[in-house]
């Protein structure tokens, strides 16, 4: 099947503020115009509509059966992995892995291994545009099947991916993207993806 595993360069992504910094930065929609000038930004440029489209959407409320928060902070990303999983919960993150320095990024993968992973809480954490780095992240309550899948290209290269089923979509907006692509309707099929590589998946270890 074809798929697009994105590359991320780590050195040009946003970077982490600690949390007494970014404590002392407003994270809200009614404060852009004053963050638009503290970041040196045009209200017209493409960094401003990104920024606008961030906060929106940290700021919409949960869909039910949903616990989500947006880290401006490592500790932020760490606390909320707490508040879900436990004060003195244990936790690792998976994410996707290119095994191959250099392989094309659109291709037909064979799948070669799956390893179901055993979670009954899984937070997913995807990196928004934000001058420092921003991850949105969401836990659903609702049944889902959680796997690393080892995935060998047609014209070479491996990739070690995270991926995800959600085996109940009723409570989802009818407007979802997935929807659209899948040309299903919610709660009448399970929706399936693989995470890219800079997103990360957040899962809790059972002793």
């Amino acid at each position: 099947m074809p798929i697009y595993f994105s590359k991320k360069n780590s050195s040009t992504s946003p970077k982490f503020l600690t949390r007494e910094e970014a404590d002392k930065i407003p994270f809200s929609s009614k404060h852009l115009p004053s963050l638009l000038k503290f970041f040196s930004m045009s209200k017209h440029s493409p960094q401003a509509k990104a920024m606008k489209y961030t906060l929106k959407q940290c700021e919409f409320e949960s869909m039910e059966g949903e616990t989500k928060f947006c880290a401006t902070s490592l500790e932020s990303l760490f606390d909320f992995a707490h508040y879900l999983f436990g004060s003195n919960a244990q936790f690792k993150v998976l994410t996707t892995v290119h095994l191959t320095s250099s392989i094309p990024l659109l291709q037909n993968y064979t799948v070669s291994e799956v390893k179901v992973i055993s979670a009954t809480n899984v937070i997913g954490c995807h990196p928004m545009p934000y001058p420092y780095a921003v991850f949105y992240c969401h836990s659903q309550h609702s049944d889902t099947n959680l796997y690393e899948v080892l995935v060998e290209g047609e014209n070479g290269g491996s990739v070690q991916a995270a991926a995800i089923c959600h085996m109940d979509t009723s409570k989802w907006d009818p407007d979802h993207v997935s929807f659209r692509v899948l040309n299903v309707e919610p709660g009448t099929s399970p929706v399936c993806h693989f995470f890219p590589s800079d997103n990360l998946v957040w899962v809790p270890l059972h002793n």
